[in-house]
């Protein structure tokens, strides 16, 4: 009999990497920064580098193991995102998974006549809207890329339309340190001040690094205003495997991690201690087309490897799932979003993004993102596991049943059904007599039903009206600045 009352395994997880495989391609990755060097576009970036004693010879930085050792010591190994309201927080932190949309989508799914359109001004806030209501989605970020805005203003509308139209934390991107003082001026708006942003941040910087061993001056002009100003900074990136990285996993792996790391170094080399998170999602390349293949197995596969590499190096990662190479929300879209949901919710992935895109990240769908929730829903039960103790083994109650009887009166079990059974929201199980009677509709229907019926019912907390109109002139404000025009 049990009498230790502990789990064992806090969730089901699965690794592709083993200790000493994580131990190789980090020593790897610490080899290729001195050895090989990466790309750093950024004069101020480089500058940190060199006095921290990187060999900087033009744009090209050699980084000795000892910085990156230095900033991973000094990179928090958790930190927390917060609801807007400041009455719910959001852990980052290793193998406590959080999944939201993705981003930058050039088309949109239209949820109500289903055309593929350009995103426009209004697609992120629906987003919110979907977002806010659905269970399982953890953190928002706006699945468009608004088309019919100022360009270089379009991450600043975005994240306008978002905080407006949810409570959950946000991912903000940016195209220049520009955008991200705006962003970050809107958040001080939000949050009453910008003292009470830095104790409770509810949104974060996502910025990318390219491949191979690229770090582009606008990304670290961004991250670096970012970190000065206590913003929580994601940088994510990952090769197109076979293009911009060798075939091999392994190499490909070395290529994400030393990029991600040589992002972190600068972080920290300006801002000891600032939250940040290594991204990395590399993709293969269809050998037919030569196209990203964002639905393949070795995304998933490889994405779970870069979370094993985080896992060993005590930060928090981000990963990617619920995305397909299907141009619509169909069947070939379920498959390939199962997968990678599963795959990444068992590999620990500290935010999990992409759900609901389309098309190899061309297309944005709410449907999509609305069914991709479900699974979720599913994964996280199987993450729960199965927890054992005396209180679940019941004995007692078995004794008290005994043999041939039945459980289904007794209070102790029925008041466990809801936590120990996952009841679906949109995948049906009822009898064909049933179903029929409902309208015989199959998932793609139900799941359009459902992102109409939140757009129409579903009301997210408000702004507060002088809030909303703050941030308004603040848009009126960037894009007097974006047209070069002189302010009134």
């Amino acid at each position: 009999m049990i009498i230790a009352n502990y789990a064992d395994r806090q969730t089901l997880q699965f690794r592709v990497l083993s200790d000493g495989q994580c131990r190789e391609l980090y020593a790897a990755a610490l080899e290729c920064l001195q050895r090989v060097g990466v790309q750093v576009n950024h004069p101020e970036a480089q500058a940190l580098l060199a006095a921290a004693g990187a060999d900087v010879t033009g744009n090209v930085a050699r980084i000795p193991a000892h910085i990156i050792q230095d900033a991973l010591a000094a990179t928090p190994p958790s930190f927390n995102l917060w609801s807007r309201d400041g009455k719910r927080v959001m852990p980052v932190a290793v193998d406590r998974v959080n999944f939201g949309p993705g981003l930058t989508n050039t088309y949109f799914l239209d949820p109500y006549t289903g055309e593929r359109r350009k995103s426009r001004r209004g697609d992120p806030a629906m987003t919110a809207r979907v977002c806010d209501a659905l269970e399982q989605i953890d953190y928002v970020i706006g699945l468009a890329l608004i088309d019919d805005v100022t360009a270089s203003l379009a991450p600043v509308y975005e994240f306008a339309e978002l905080v407006a139209n949810t409570t959950k934390p946000i991912l903000a991107w940016a195209y220049s340190a520009a955008n991200v003082a705006a962003i970050y001026e809107i958040g001080v708006a939000v949050a009453g001040g910008a003292e009470a942003l830095r104790r409770r941040p509810f949104f974060a910087l996502f910025s990318t690094y390219q491949s191979p061993l690229v770090n582009t001056r606008e990304d670290l002009g961004n991250v670096i205003w970012a970190a000065d100003h206590d913003i929580p900074i994601v940088y994510h990136g990952g090769p197109i495997v076979g293009m911009t990285s060798p075939v091999t996993g392994a190499s490909t792996l070395v290529l994400t991690l030393a990029t991600a790391l040589s992002g972190l170094a600068i972080t920290q080399l300006r801002k000891r201690g600032a939250p940040f998170v290594l991204g990395g999602a590399p993709a293969p390349a269809d050998l037919r087309t030569s196209r990203m293949a964002y639905g393949a197995p070795e995304m998933s596969l490889y994405t779970a490897a870069f979370a094993d590499l985080c896992r060993y190096l005590g930060v928090p990662s981000m990963g990617t799932a619920g995305a397909s190479e299907s141009k619509t929300v169909d069947s070939q879209a379920a498959i390939e979003a199962s997968v990678q949901i599963l795959a990444s919710g068992l590999s620990g992935a500290s935010l999990v993004h992409d759900l609901g895109f389309l098309d190899c990240a061309e297309i944005g769908s709410l449907s999509f993102l609305v069914m991709t929730d479900e699974i979720v829903a599913l994964v996280k039960r199987l993450l729960r596991g199965v927890e054992v103790n005396a209180e679940t083994i019941m004995m007692d109650l078995l004794e008290e049943v005994g043999p041939a009887g039945h459980f289904l009166a007794e209070k102790r079990s029925a008041r466990l059904c809801r936590q120990e059974v996952w009841v679906p929201r949109l995948m049906d199980r009822d009898n064909h007599v049933i179903w029929e009677q409902h309208g015989g509709k199959g998932m793609e229907a139900r799941a359009a039903e459902r992102v109409r019926a939140i757009l129409e019912t579903h009301q997210p907390e408000p702004l507060a009206g002088e809030t909303q109109a703050r941030i308004e002139q603040m848009l009126a404000e960037a894009e007097v600045r974006a047209q070069g025009r002189p302010q009134a």
